[in-house]
């Protein structure tokens, strides 16, 4: 009997493996940036190491998402906006869904830049319009909702670019705006089964102007057996009960000059019970788990003036790696904040894309294409600089020891398959 419980672990084991580890959000499994993929290229051009490319028909912030063998993508093309499925295989498309029309085009940004979630058998897309849909993998629509029909128009200076969050049997939406309304901002549970909302909460701010206005995306907090739903903007970062949306703890602070253009783009990080919370540039704030009301003064851990802007920084709980906007990187202490080293340059250019780390490397890419390797870890080392020589705003996805990089006109997938 023994034998036989052992032989039939051992074949679960053996097809667990079989499968890649799924990227099925913007910042991946874990939803901070981090892959346990192992064996990972470190080198590629445009042709080698590429095992294949598809056509893309214009840019997008967007990230693909995969599961398994398939790859989502939020396309826009023309004034249309469609759900792509990818054979992540053949790198072919296997079917496009329109989402809706009137894709807009403001500055770099464009309507299709929230990246869709999946739980392995359905996948949701927000589009910067408001559209919001489930489908099946055969591409079958489940629900749609209008979320600006129903709760009011954007008011965000920049357009809507905020990924949903999905967990368990829900998806969490943020409206976080101001600039262009006196609309309250607000956050959604939705019913993933049945599109239909389970609560919306009213998120308040004294921010003014431009400030009230953030493109970051929601995140989850795990510490023994709670969970929180944390939202940064509008000058703070609030934690929320999943069950309610009722608002349990709130740090100011993020904003403390009250600049009228403080809007957030780079997301929260969370990492098991420290939750990293960029804001434009300075301060990025530490704050340790566990808090009830105003944790302002009461569970910060540590502070910096150096943060991010545009690209959400990634830790692996040790080291804390921050990339700005001209690509300078610093290396922190994740849990004190003090610096292990600071302002190293890799490649000049604009960084919008997020940084991701597995398999001891840190993978960035500039707007230009250009993925720098950086090794993980206290020492300042590139491995490698890979130019695809393309605009590129998206943020590299990993599975199945494949990098996966999408640019203005193509969407690559790098390196082999790892799966048996």
């Amino acid at each position: 009997m023994r034998k036989q419980i052992l032989g039939f672990t051992l074949i679960l084991v053996s097809v667990t493996a079989a499968y890649a580890e799924n990227w099925p959000q913007w910042r991946g499994p874990s939803l901070n940036g981090l892959s346990n993929e192992k064996n990972l290229p470190a080198k590629w051009t445009t042709e080698e190491n590429v095992t294949w490319k598809l056509a893309m028909p214009g840019w997008s912030g967007s990230t693909p998402v995969i599961w398994r063998d398939r790859i989502f993508l939020n396309v826009a093309d023309g004034n249309d906006l469609y759900l792509w499925s990818v054979d992540r295989t053949k790198g072919t498309v296997l079917w496009k869904k329109l989402l809706g029309t009137g894709n807009v085009k403001m500055r770099k940004q464009n309507m299709s830049s929230p990246s869709p979630v999946t739980d392995g058998k359905s996948v949701y897309v927000m589009t910067g319009t408001g559209i919001l849909k489930g489908f099946d993998f055969s591409g079958k629509e489940l629900w749609v909702r209008d979320i600006q029909k129903d709760y009011g128009e954007f008011g965000l200076n920049w357009g809507y670019a905020s990924s949903p969050l999905l967990f368990e049997d829900s998806l969490y939406v943020q409206v976080l705006h101001g600039m262009k309304t006196d609309d309250p901002s607000y956050v959604l549970r939705i019913d993933r089964k049945s599109g239909k909302t389970t609560w919306k909460v009213e998120r308040p701010t004294n921010a003014i102007r431009e400030s009230p206005d953030s493109y970051s995306t929601p995140g989850l907090l795990r510490y023994g057996k709670t969970v929180e739903l944390v939202i940064s903007g509008g000058d703070c970062v609030t934690g929320h009960d999943l069950a309610t949306g009722k608002e349990l703890w709130r740090a100011n602070g993020l904003n403390p000059d009250n600049n009228p253009f403080y809007r957030i783009v780079a997301s929260p990080v969370i990492f098991n019970d420290i939750i990293y919370v960029p804001t434009r540039v300075k301060p990025l704030l530490a704050l340790r788990a566990g808090g009830r009301g105003d944790i302002t003064s009461s569970h910060v851990l540590w502070s910096t003036a150096n943060g991010p802007d545009v690209p959400t920084p990634v830790t692996d709980g040790k080291y804390f790696y921050v990339v700005n906007d001209k690509g300078i990187m610093w290396c922190l202490d994740a849990k004190t904040g003090a610096e292990i080293y600071s302002q190293q340059r890799i490649k000049p250019g604009t960084y919008s894309g997020s940084p991701v780390l597995a398999d001891g490397k840190i993978y960035v890419t500039n707007e230009e294409g250009l993925t720098t390797v950086v090794k993980a870890g206290p020492t300042f080392e590139v491995l490698a600089e890979n130019a695809l020589n393309d605009y590129c705003l998206s943020s590299p996805a990993i599975s199945g020891g494949q990098i996966f990089i999408r640019t203005a006109t193509n969407l690559y997938c790098i390196g082999k398959s790892s799966k048996t």
